[in-house]
């Protein structure tokens, strides 16, 4: 009797299971609702715009935000191709080099005992909790110093460093690779780097994939502001937020450069969602 319960199965009626379901689809649309606002906002018109008390849903559709986003990007006496180059420019060799540099740094740390390799596991993950308003002035002193203000390098090299990658990356290795697949990859001859390219690689490509769209929505988001003066060297979402601080008369043209901000890393989020669940799934186990 007493093996009998302890094996038992329990399972919902479907009464609970179409509760869970509702439940749960009331939690999803609610958490959606912004982001229709966003979409509903950039195709209102003007007078749409100004009703009060507000309308959630667009009545009568219209693309003249965008037209007058065009216009006034045509007339900017910085070409907006260069606003665009900085920011792939930016976002590509930022988020490149930070899955390179984490990737391997966790390779190290994880896979290979050396002293003080739990000291800078530990330091890292201390890191994480410093807000990015308190390390903006050593930060800004640091790039100073190294004579990057106004260059590229100032965007690119600190997301190489950024320590939630190198978390992220530390904790899948260490939970689905095993070290007897390496070992065994060792002794059919294969090279440390070999290694870590042709089989832990593709094993965490999940973690990767996370790392991509974490970085690129950092990066994508950032306007360069803090450490580059230089108009031409200017992000594109710097010069979208300019042209939408023009007051009250370019509410339209706000609400087309808020959805173009957003639907980028909303569509790349989309396409990679059950890549970053099963990440910060196994981020979480602890493996013995």
């Amino acid at each position: 009797m007493e093996f009998r319960i302890r094996n038992r199965r329990f399972s919902r009626s479907w009464g609970g299971d179409l509760a869970i379901f509702l439940l749960l689809g009331a939690g999803a649309a609610f958490m959606a609702l912004p982001l229709v606002y966003v979409v509903c906002s950039a195709f209102k018109p003007l007078n749409e715009l100004f009703l009060f008390p507000p309308r959630f849903f667009v009545r009568n559709p219209t693309l003249d935000n965008f037209k007058d986003l065009l216009i006034l990007m045509r007339d900017s006496w910085v070409p907006f191709t260069r606003y665009a180059f900085n920011s792939l420019l930016v976002v590509s060799l930022g988020t490149g080099g930070h899955i390179l540099f984490a990737s391997m740094g966790a390779f190290a740390v994880t896979k290979y005992k050396f002293p003080g390799n739990k000291l800078f596991s530990t330091m890292v993950m201390l890191s994480l909790m410093f807000a990015p308003q308190v390390t903006a002035i050593p930060g800004y002193m640091v790039m100073s110093r190294l004579g990057w203000i106004n260059s590229y390098a100032s965007m690119i090299i600190p997301a190489w460093g950024m320590s939630l990658g190198f978390y992220l990356m530390s904790k899948f290795m260490d939970a689905m690779v095993p070290d007897s697949l390496l070992e065994a990859a060792k002794i059919d001859g294969a090279s440390d780097f070999m290694v870590y390219w042709r089989i832990v690689m593709p094993i965490v490509r999940p973690a990767w994939l996370t790392l991509i769209i974490l970085s690129f929505q950092q990066l994508w988001a950032d306007e360069g502001s803090r450490f580059i003066y230089k108009e031409e060297l200017k992000t594109l979402p710097y010069a979208l937020n300019q042209i939408a601080a023009g007051g009250v008369a370019r509410w339209g043209v706000a609400s087309a450069v808020a959805l173009i901000l957003v639907i980028i890393p909303v569509v790349l989020f989309v396409f990679n969602q059950s890549k970053i669940v099963q990440t910060m799934a196994t981020s979480g186990i602890e493996h013995e």
